[in-house]
């Protein structure tokens, strides 16, 4: 028999649980608090050169910069910067150097036509430290800076310090093909990874380190407290857009298929909107059609809605555009990269004449099929089939760098 509650009790008890579980998310250190609890003591002494933006915060909104100039014994001598920039703002190319204004230390941009730190950034430092909140996608470009760090840190003979962050989409999906030879090397596709590789920067610095042969000096600074099915919201950290358009965590679930859009074709994927990466469309498609189109497919996790709206900047400035709104309905069960393929190929199968996918859509693919099966109207299944190998090689490899 079930007991019964006064009303007071009950709100008693459900207070009591939340704090149970307020104080068990709580727990999840990042790599920088776990570096703050020990005084920064691999950092005593050392002349650090910092890669950071705006998302190297703790709990309590203090920014690393802050943390290490203050540091005693820590000598903080230069910042390096990833796409956007410092503050995380800025959707163009950045060059040159600018100031931190508090501390009035050199910010180096890694986003213009410099982005590796150079011999003459470098010639004062004794270690690198990097530490940026990545989204957990291939192409999201924090980890090629992270990778080209490491690189220089390994030709300068530098220590190079990682500061472990969550994957905010977990670090349990695994999904998408891994990136063909040949589009190896450019600054969106820097690695051969799956397009959601489930991995944290920490563990995709132990990767990077052996299995592309980098081999610099390195030390991951492992979280505390980090489950790897934890979404970002049940870690208890603040969120922070982590760029310009990814200003949720729901943009962040859905920008490993919705970001195929980016890639030379003439949709939307919502930028100049409220809604990036949630909004998709253009001034040629019928909302409702294509909104009832998708949500015959019965993609799990996700309906889609009817949308209108005119973006302020990027695509389709100014105009007015119609597509679908896309509502994370169950984010365990959503396979993110097939919905980005069922996407793609509902907007031939109602567009064909309309709808532009250029070749170069195949470097941010990472595979030239799949344009090739998408243009010929191949179902699907049959397109996500053609991975399956090689995602088991990848999680195989994966799996000798998990640290949670």
């Amino acid at each position: 028999m079930f007991k019964k509650y006064s009303l007071n009790k009950y709100f008693k008890l459900l207070l009591m649980y939340m704090l149970v579980v307020q104080s068990i998310h709580s727990e999840v250190l990042t790599g920088l608090e776990v570096l703050q609890k020990k005084n920064f003591s691999i950092l005593r002494k050392k002349n650090v050169g910092l890669i950071t933006n705006h998302t190297g915060i703790t709990k309590k909104a203090e920014h690393i910069v802050d943390l290490l100039y203050k540091a005693p014994n820590v000598k903080l001598v230069a910042i390096f910067t990833p796409e956007h920039g410092f503050y995380g703002n800025v959707d163009t190319f950045i060059e040159g150097v600018s100031t931190e204004p508090k501390t009035g230390l050199p910010i180096y941009s890694l986003y213009g036509k410099i982005k590796k730190p150079t011999p003459e950034m470098l010639k004062n430092v004794d270690v690198l430290v990097f530490d940026i909140q990545d989204i957990g996608a291939r192409f999201y470009t924090y980890i090629t800076t992270l990778g080209l760090c490491m690189e220089a840190a390994k030709e300068n003979n530098k220590l190079m310090v990682v500061l472990d962050r969550p994957n905010p989409i977990t670090g349990v999906y695994v999904e998408g093909n891994v990136t063909d030879k040949k589009f190896i090397g450019q600054f969106a596709t820097y690695f051969p990874l799956a397009v959601r590789h489930g991995m944290t920067i920490g563990e995709l610095a132990l990767m990077f380190n052996k299995e592309y042969k980098i081999n610099c000096k390195l030390k991951v600074i492992k979280m505390q407290g980090w489950k790897r099915e934890m979404w970002f919201d049940e870690t208890g950290l603040p969120w922070v857009n982590t760029s310009p358009n990814i200003r949720s965590l729901s943009a962040a679930i859905l920008y490993p298929g919705v970001a195929y859009f980016e890639a030379g074709t003439n949709v939307t994927e919502g930028r100049g909107t409220e809604k990036p990466f949630e909004y998709v469309g253009a001034p040629w498609i019928n909302g409702k059609l294509w909104a009832e189109e998708l949500n015959s497919r019965n993609i799990p996790g996700v309906v889609f809605e009817p949308v209108k709206f005119v973006p302020t900047a990027y695509k389709y400035k100014g105009q007015q555009c119609e597509g679908v709104y896309i509502k994370v309905v169950d984010r365990n069960k959503l396979k993110v990269v097939e919905l980005g393929i069922h996407m793609l190929d509902s907007v031939i199968k109602l567009y064909k004449d309309e709808f532009f996918l250029p070749e170069g859509f195949d470097i941010l693919a990472g595979k030239s099929y799949i344009r090739e099966m998408l243009i010929k109207r191949e179902p699907v299944n049959k397109i996500v089939s053609q991975w399956e190998e090689e995602l088991k090689a990848f999680l195989k490899k994966r799996k000798k760098y998990l640290l949670y």
